[in-house]
């Protein structure tokens, strides 16, 4: 007898309103949830639609985290008594990018780019990674920030003094020091940003929870989906947390050579 005959069986035994035993009652839900009609391909595509949003948001927040840490880098760094105008400038939109952003909630975000921004649109998983993405860009500029202002100002002119203009200096000397001290802080910036992505169901995104609300809402039974997709999602940060141990050894092993 196979498992969908034993499912059945018993699954009418409940029905029916008889006692059994608790192991075979978990065995129900637990088919109903991940086994009844392939479910388990539904939470497979969530999982997809996670690790993609993810990485969308990731690149977004890269970029405008980089961007805006340079800014505010430049800005802060500049010789007493020589200010240029459109530096302040773009360092006074970066700083009301970054209060604003980090001063209201990621759900009221959401919301507002999902329901007023982008009401027009039916792709609300890429609305959700450009909303993360956004979010995670004021946090990763702080970040970014934080280790540029903590190397030692010698590195800077040491650039300039190779002939090196204001960017390859950033790029060829400064980042790359700065990266190694930022690291562990960007990782768990990451892995904020993956459990994140659960938010987008508000607008309707098809990610994990997305998969698991559409299984509890034909079964009628919320904890083995919850319970599943909970799971899920801390064998993912569990496989990232691994990963980035390990380019962190490997950065420490290389400063010792």
């Amino acid at each position: 007898m196979d498992l969908a005959l034993y499912y059945e069986q018993w699954k009418n035994l409940m029905i029916s309103g008889k006692d059994i035993a608790w192991w075979k009652e978990f065995f129900v839900k637990f088919y109903q949830a991940f086994l009844e009609n392939d479910r388990w391909l539904q939470y497979l595509d969530g999982v997809g639609t996670t690790l993609i949003t993810t990485a969308l948001a990731l690149a977004i927040g890269v970029i405008l985290g980089v961007l805006v840490a340079m800014i505010r880098t430049a800005h802060d760094q500049q010789r007493p008594g020589m200010h240029n105008p459109f530096l302040g400038l773009f360092n006074l939109v970066a700083k009301v990018y970054v209060t604003v952003i980090r001063g209201t909630p990621m759900m009221v975000q959401l919301l507002i780019m999902g329901l007023v921004i982008f009401k027009s649109s039916r792709d609300f998983t890429s609305v959700g990674a450009l909303t993360l993405g956004i979010n995670s860009g004021a946090y990763v500029a702080e970040i970014i920030r934080g280790g540029l202002m903590n190397l030692d100002p010698g590195q800077s002119e040491a650039g300039r003094s190779l002939g090196l203009n204001y960017l390859d200096t950033m790029r060829f000397i400064v980042i790359p020091q700065a990266f190694k001290a930022i690291l562990p802080a960007l990782g768990n910036e990451f892995i904020i940003l993956l459990k994140d992505t659960s938010l987008i169901t508000v607008i309707g995104g098809k990610e994990l929870l997305y998969a698991a609300q559409g299984v509890y809402g034909r079964t009628y039974e919320s904890m083995f989906p919850l319970v599943g997709i909970a799971c899920i999602y801390l064998v993912l940060v569990m496989i990232f947390s691994c990963l980035q141990g390990k380019l962190e050894r490997r950065l420490r092993q290389s400063d010792r050579r």
